[in-house]
């Protein structure tokens, strides 16, 4: 994450309640917003495990 509370963190570590907030908040513009909209999904759908192939 290149900015805020969770600066520093990679997107797929950061907890739910923030993503929650983004999508009510709005997501920022550009490829950062996407990826964070994504993250969101798979949050929100309980899909994270999709993910653990890669962090591998």
């Amino acid at each position: 994450m290149p900015f805020g509370k969770y600066q520093g963190r990679k997107i797929a570590d950061l907890p739910g309640h923030y993503l929650g907030w983004f999508a009510r908040e709005g997501f920022p513009k550009g490829e950062i917003g996407e990826l964070l909209a994504i993250m969101y999904e798979l949050d929100h759908n309980d899909l994270r495990s999709l993910l653990d192939p890669l962090r591998r």
